[in-house]
């Protein structure tokens, strides 16, 4: 007797082994059909050209047979294909370079308007005054402004023989309502922390600080030939400062641990802001600095107190020699309220 016929067992349910059997087999062959449709899609200009091509070449084997016309339409419909296939590519290219743009463009955005903390509003101001022939400032009596920007941009335009101008914007010092408010302004922010300051602000010490401003700015002046200071002194009391260079604009708080805002000249917040500036300007005394008598290197109070009387900002009757001396120190020799 012959042996019996081997019988085969595949695991798993009954008509399917451990691969999946038919059922799979079925699903990977579409699978690999949608894959080369897909594909014959994606490139059908080219199939088109190749197969023109052939066509082509066929029919110059036979060209007396099939005549010039026949060749003539082939060769056409090849040069059209791969002009087809050329107009999807650069659509592609084109889209995809679209889309590069608009990524750019937004890292730019991100760029143009950021906040700024800590040490990054000092770095943000030097930046802005590297390169600047131009600076606007608007604030409350500029401590900072006489302390490091004004020096330093008189300065470098010395160093450079350039042209500079200034437009400053502060609290007018002969008016009390104002001087009064800032003062209580400032004063909601002195157990702040990172805002420590030795000298407690009162009505009279934002007087002698826009004062000495004043004296800073009349007298860098008179020291730098091709500058230009426009002096605006302002009735109200503001909450925020504004440095404004070519570059960019520096938004500040008086409390140094509050973050800053910066906007650079390409944004069109930059564009607002200066004509919100400009407004506020024009709402304000503008003070005639020219008219100011010259000041020594080191003036004396009798020059403070008739530079301050040529300028029909006459100081109160009640500041003694004292109180004089204190403003021209704070106008030259002021310490940076803000150090790094």
């Amino acid at each position: 007797m012959g042996s019996p016929p081997r019988t085969y067992h595949r695991s798993g349910r009954s008509g399917r082994g451990t691969t999946g059997g038919p059922w799979l087999a079925d699903r990977g062959s579409r699978g690999r059909l949608e894959r080369l449709l897909n594909w014959i899609a994606r490139n059908f200009e080219l199939l088109l050209a190749v197969l023109g091509a052939i066509t082509v070449g066929v029919m110059d084997l036979f060209g007396d047979s099939l005549g010039e016309d026949a060749t003539a339409g082939a060769t056409v419909l090849v040069l059209g294909a791969l002009a087809a296939g050329s107009l999807r590519q650069r659509r592609r290219d084109e889209n995809l370079a679209d889309a590069v743009h608009d990524i750019q463009r937004a890292f730019e955005g991100m760029q143009m308007v950021r906040s700024l903390t800590g040490s990054e509003i000092g770095a943000e101001l030097r930046k802005a005054r590297e390169r600047s022939d131009f600076w606007a400032f608007k604030g409350g009596t500029g401590t900072y402004l006489r302390a490091v920007t004004l020096p330093e941009c008189v300065e470098r335009a010395r160093g450079n023989r350039s042209n500079l101008t200034f437009t400053i914007d502060i609290v007018d010092p002969a008016d009390t309502p104002a001087c009064r408010a800032y003062a209580r302004f400032r004063r909601s922010y002195a157990t702040t922390e990172g805002s420590y300051d030795p000298e407690a602000w009162t009505e009279e010490r934002t007087s002698k600080e826009s004062y000495a401003t004043v004296l800073a700015a009349g007298w860098h002046l008179q020291r730098l030939p091709g500058m230009t200071v426009h002096l605006y002194l302002s009735s109200t009391a503001p909450t925020l400062r504004f440095d404004v260079s070519q570059s960019r604009l520096i938004i500040t708080q008086d409390d140094r641990a509050r973050p800053g805002l910066l906007v650079t000249e390409n944004h069109p917040l930059h564009r607002y802001y200066s004509v919100e500036l400009q407004q506020s300007r024009n709402q304000a005394r503008k003070i005639e600095l020219g008219q100011a008598r010259a000041l020594d290197n080191d003036p004396t109070n009798d020059q403070a107190r008739a530079f301050f009387e040529d300028l029909g900002l006459p100081l109160p009757t009640t500041f003694s020699d004292t109180d004089v001396r204190q403003i021209v120190e704070k106008a030259l020799h002021a310490e940076n309220p803000y150090p790094i």
